[in-house]
């Protein structure tokens, strides 16, 4: 067992803590001045069922950041296991839609066609925190897939796919 106390340097250990925590895989999309903008993210997660909230929180490094923090609304997307393509692609960068099917949200941000759960939101509200910014959307709807097709999940940098444990 590794101990230590969080600072400069242990960064990568703390990193590596951080990435024990397995999670779920999204991808953010906003409609931009400069058109459809997403970002894969495993920031995700559900606030509040009265009023519909869920938050999300993007690097301030990510060129993206400033363009989903002034947004005035978002849909975040959870991936199936068959989407990996989708998650890599939107991890390196974030304006080249023509490889996917998508449409046009209620709202204007792009809404990715296969996904396990897509909620559309308009950003309720934006906070700093340290390296990273928490937005929080407030649901205004929401697509679910009723089969029984399983999440993508990341784990200690790799992708993977829940199997039931015997």
């Amino acid at each position: 067992m590794l101990s230590f106390v969080p600072g400069p340097d242990a960064t990568l250990d703390l990193r590596r803590a951080f990435g024990r925590f397995g999670t779920g895989v999204t991808i953010v999309t906003a409609q931009t001045a400069q058109g459809p903008l997403g970002m894969t993210a495993n920031s995700f997660s559900s606030i509040s069922l009265d009023p519909p909230l869920i938050l999300w929180a993007p690097g301030k490094d990510s060129k993206r950041h400033d363009a989903f923090a002034s947004a005035a609304a978002f849909c975040v997307h959870v991936l199936n296991a068959d989407q990996l393509p989708l998650a890599e692609h939107f991890a390196k960068q974030g304006h080249d839609f023509n490889r996917f099917d998508w449409t046009k949200g209620a709202s204007g941000a792009p809404t990715l066609d296969g996904c396990l759960a897509v909620f559309h939101c308009d950003t309720y509200a934006v906070h700093p925190a340290g390296d990273h910014s928490l937005i929080l959307g407030h649901v205004r709807h929401v697509s679910l897939r009723t089969d029984e097709a399983t999440g993508l999940l990341f784990d200690q940098g790799r992708y993977g796919r829940f199997t039931d444990t015997p």
